[in-house]
């Protein structure tokens, strides 16, 4: 993140921001809960009181700010108190809500087959194909540079994902064709003076920088409207798709997680919730009731002893 013409208080918190690396996208939002909070007082943030910060949670909930939102603002402001300013008195009155636990919503084997053949170039089909078919996250699939594919063994090498990971995911035979499609019709203007192993598969509008996840994005509600997918699915779908897929072929839960970069088995687990094949595989109960019962065959007795 940029220093220039800021406030000290600010500069200072980005400060501490990088000294411990937090990553631009957690700055960008740290940053904007301060000034949602200083816009509610009118005033700097390091004059807040105990009963600014009750008044400002009552705020966020009064106004209908999602709980998601109001945690991630909490955090931020629970930064800037304990971290920057010192304020251990404010920041034990910041809390946090428990958040309802909703399944991830996961598309068909059919709407992903009308999905990919409905992309309308073949940049968007191979990005969609290797969120799907390899369980990459947005931002995993536009930084993907040439040095990432391996053809030879068929893999696709991630770096630094999130939590800054590094991991493998197979590369099939049909994504690596599309990707030697591509990079024959792929724009090189911005190529100049970059070594070919560190250009970016898919380049965006500045030279040096990969294409947006917001255009990506943008890419994929396109192509979800034109498949006639009436869920109201995002592009996080595709990850979410690719495991629950896997889990209900009967692929091992540790080998998905690793595929997926979870830390905790527990995350990877969630996808059973998901998984309809294994679900709707289970004989109920109900319909045991309507099926002849099954008489137990009776032991013989042993001999008695002569």
């Amino acid at each position: 993140m940029t220093t220039d013409t800021v406030s000290p208080l600010r500069q200072r918190m980005i400060e501490d921001m990088n000294s411990r690396q937090l990553c631009a996208g957690t700055q960008r939002g740290h940053i904007r809960s301060c000034k949602r909070l200083a816009a509610f007082l009118s005033r700097s943030p390091d004059t807040t009181t105990i009963e600014d910060i009750r008044l400002f949670q009552l705020h966020l909930a009064e106004t209908g700010v999602s709980i998601c939102t109001r945690n991630r603002i909490m955090t931020g402001l629970r930064f800037l108190f304990r971290v920057t300013l010192r304020r251990l008195d404010l920041a034990a009155e910041i809390y946090h809500i428990r958040e309802p636990e909703k399944l991830p919503l996961v598309m068909s084997r059919d709407e992903m087959k009308r999905l990919l053949a409905v992309a309308g170039t073949l940049k968007a089909r191979i990005m969609f194909s290797l969120g799907y078919g390899c369980g990459l996250r947005a931002g995993e699939v536009v930084r993907l540079k040439v040095k990432h594919i391996d053809s030879a063994q068929r893999i696709i090498r991630v770096e630094q994902g999130k939590g800054r990971k590094d991991r493998h995911v197979m590369l099939s035979r049909d994504t690596l064709n599309l990707l030697r499609q591509w990079w024959k019709v792929r724009p090189s203007r911005y190529d100049t003076g970059v070594p070919p192993e560190e250009r970016f598969l898919f380049s965006g509008h500045r030279p040096g920088k990969p294409m947006s996840t917001r255009h990506l994005n943008r890419l994929f509600h396109k192509a979800a409207d034109a498949a006639g997918i009436k869920k109201r699915v995002t592009l996080h779908a595709l990850r979410h798709s690719f495991a629950t897929h896997l889990l209900e072929r009967g692929t091992n839960i540790r080998t998905i997680q690793a595929l997926l970069g979870h830390s905790k088995l527990e995350t990877t687990a969630h996808y059973a919730h998901v998984a309809t094949g294994m679900i709707a595989a289970v004989e109920s109960p109900l319909d045991q009731l309507s099926q002849p019962d099954k008489k137990a065959k009776k032991r013989k007795k042993d001999p008695s002893p002569a």
